[in-house]
């Protein structure tokens, strides 16, 4: 399922992350990378605040649909 679609407070592995190599290439950077855990921590307007790897990334709804969980 899509980053997207996550509960607050719940916590998954990166299973895999889609799109342009541009684009996985920038959320690899943050921290998106398989096998890596990600909890949400807030949900605001379809915009999600993630804890990955020891750190607080906000991410908007189009690039959170493109990390599978």
């Amino acid at each position: 399922m899509p980053l997207s679609m996550m509960n607050v407070g719940e916590t998954k592995s990166v299973l895999h992350v889609s799109g342009r190599d541009k684009i996985r290439k920038f959320l690899e950077s943050l921290g998106f990378v398989e096998g890596a855990e990600v909890t949400v921590v807030s949900r605001i307007n379809g915009n999600l605040i993630v804890h990955i790897k020891e750190t607080r990334v906000a991410i908007d709804g189009s690039m959170a649909n493109r990390i599978i969980v």
